[in-house]
């Protein structure tokens, strides 16, 4: 209502005094926002807090992403992450342990927006990977949707008709077999987004420690050129990465990058606290 003193926001009330940058979260699901060409900003969860989940999506992330593969978290955390972030209007991806099956099962039943497959090398990998997130007859994933959150415990009438335009099926290419197989990663119908490892793919180079060496960046461009390139043949899939020393979020977007990960959020917090007691110390 114009005038008035505070808004709703996903439930809560927002104070007319806060910063204009907290704004509704989009309704719309991330595939539907990548089609209509909206650059996108998520952060990594890895502590696996809902409380941080929140605060993230409240912050205006476009979405966070559950690490189930390095941090801490297990399904159940991953589902406690989910709540937290749609209570405020959030979007979650979850990032796999692995690529099988049982794990894109069990995550999906969640109803995250998006699911990310960690260390895709070949193209019938990723291939794999998006038959685990349908069901037959375009996949192999297990049916249990009448039970699970994904169809709103089988109050979602139009599931099986839509669940497959809203999830966002993310790749993640991180190693050197990767990167030479990535124009047949990005061939594979449904496979709707490339996320660069920079870390993994150094190390997989033989310069863990060197993560800004020439040889690791001209991989990293040899794979982005690919990815942006399959826009102009209609394969269309988009170019996710994750902000470094090296290349800021402002400088991935700028390149073209349609979704970027900013800081984990354990890296966010040791930064503020660091600060922090540096402040204190020094006075």
């Amino acid at each position: 209502m114009s005038g008035s003193p505070s808004s709703h926001f996903g439930g809560f009330k927002r104070a007319s005094n806060l910063p204009s940058l907290f704004v509704r979260a989009s309704t719309e699901p991330l595939k539907t926002r990548l089609k209509n060409g909206e650059k996108l900003k998520g952060m990594l969860l890895f502590s696996a807090s809902p409380t941080l989940a929140e605060i993230a999506s409240l912050a205006g992330y476009d979405f966070v992403v559950v690490d189930l593969e390095h941090g801490p978290a297990d399904f159940s955390a991953a589902l406690a992450c989910i709540g937290a972030t749609e209570v405020c209007g959030g979007k979650t991806v979850i990032r796999l342990p692995e690529i099988s099956a049982a794990c894109a099962k069990k995550a999906l039943d969640l109803g995250p927006d998006g699911i990310m497959f960690p260390k895709v090398e070949t193209g019938k990998a990723a291939a794999e990977a998006v038959s685990f997130c349908s069901y037959p007859p375009h996949g192999v994933r297990g049916c249990a949707y009448t039970l699970v959150r994904d169809s709103k415990f089988g109050f979602n009438k139009r599931y099986l008709e839509d669940y497959r335009d809203n999830r966002l099926i993310m790749c993640q290419i991180e190693s050197e077999e990767g990167v030479k197989n990535v124009n047949k990663i990005v061939a594979v119908d449904e496979m709707d987004c490339v996320m660069i490892g920079p870390r993994d793919l150094s190390a997989s180079l033989g310069l863990l420690h060197d993560p800004g060496n020439k040889k690791v960046k001209s991989a990293m461009r040899t794979e982005e050129m690919a990815v942006l390139d399959s826009d102009l043949v209609n394969v269309g899939a988009y170019l996710a990465g994750m902000a470094t020393d090296y290349d800021k979020a402002v400088n991935l977007k700028a390149c073209g990058y349609h979704l970027v990960l900013g800081s984990a959020d354990v890296s966010l917090f040791k930064k503020v606290v660091v600060d922090d007691i540096k402040t204190f110390k020094l006075l």
